[in-house]
């Protein structure tokens, strides 16, 4: 009996030990000093490069496509027909309307002379008028339908993209060609609502594309739209590209757009901020400090009051560590 209480204290006693052992040794933690540099507040936004000038072609009716100009990549001029659409149906209906018209027309002429030989009444001669008149209202119609058979270049430029095969069905809506000037171009960018405040025309913007993963491409605001999309809540700016730009037509790029700048500003590792407070060291004691910050970036923040550059600095923020605790500089 002895003996089993005399192993339980023991055992008390090597676990006392232990926890004061793990508890009373310093925490090991990675520490930076604050450095001197320049801080950017950034609006991210996602754009797609496309020609300042441009217009889509799309047909107004659903009918099968029957010729194609097969120009893209080539200059065309405005009205210049891209495209056409089986019109064979409205053609046929169009050649009636005229043979009727000439019924019409030779039916007008004879009442009018019978009304000049006091034959026929003027109420005959006015009917006969109002009838050839509807049947020419028709066929004015019908030709301006025909125009919809017919897709016309909408601007001079030239054939960016061309899409659809003879003999496939066209859709009303369907885009068929992209028609504009290559140059000069442009990003179409959308922004959340809650940053568009901070977005002004004139502010240089940098980008980062896929395509050319090793290179940063200026770009700068040129226009922001007036009126945002209440339902994905966001902003459409543009930003206008340098004419040496690299970039293509149609290509995706992530758009930084440069807020604001502080130059020589006092800068912290961001990790090491948990809202407005952070750890430095006191000798081998860690102290939780609060402090004033300015920009703050997705690599570095500003700080503009509560740390110097003679602090040193905890970071990442450490969420296990508690004012005066005791500490060492991980190696």
């Amino acid at each position: 009996m002895k003996l089993s209480r005399l192993l339980i204290v023991l055992a008390l006693l090597v676990a006392a030990g232990a926890a004061y052992w793990r508890f009373s040794r310093p925490q090991e933690v990675a520490l930076v000093q604050p450095k001197r540099g320049e801080a950017a507040e950034i609006v991210y936004a996602t754009g797609i490069v496309e020609p300042r000038t441009w217009a889509k072609v799309t047909p107004l009716l659903r009918e099968r496509i029957v010729e194609l100009c097969n120009c893209e990549g080539e200059a065309v001029e405005r009205g210049a027909v891209l495209a056409r659409l089986d019109s064979r149906q409205p053609e046929a209906t169009l050649a009636e309307l005229r043979a009727r018209q000439k019924l019409h027309s030779a039916d007008y002429e004879r009442i009018a002379a019978l009304v000049e030989r006091r034959v026929a009444s003027d109420q005959a001669l006015d009917r006969a008028r109002s009838e050839l008149g509807q049947i020419q209202a028709l066929i004015a119609g019908q030709e301006t339908r025909l125009e919809s058979y017919a897709l016309r270049a909408p601007v001079s430029g030239v054939v960016l993209r061309q899409d659809g095969e003879v003999g496939e069905v066209a859709e009303p809506g369907t885009v068929l060609f992209w028609v504009g000037e290559p140059k000069p171009l442009q990003v179409e960018a959308e922004v959340n609502e809650e940053d568009i405040p901070r977005v002004s025309v004139g502010q240089r913007a940098v980008l980062k594309a896929d395509a050319f993963p090793d290179q940063v491409l200026e770009a700068k605001v040129d226009s922001i739209t007036p009126k945002g999309d209440p339902v994905a809540k966001t902003y459409r700016i543009h930003l206008v590209l340098p004419e040496n730009t690299p970039l293509r037509i149609g290509m995706t790029v992530e758009v930084n757009v440069i807020a604001r700048v502080a130059s020589d500003a006092l800068l912290v590792p961001t990790n090491a901020l948990r809202g407005g407070s952070l750890f430095v060291t006191e000798g081998d004691v860690a102290r939780r400090r609060d402090v004033k910050v300015g920009i703050r970036g997705t690599g570095n923040t500003q700080i503009l009051e509560g740390v110097s550059e003679s602090d040193r600095v905890i970071a990442p923020f450490p969420d296990d560590l508690t004012d005066g605790a005791k500490i060492a500089e991980k190696r």
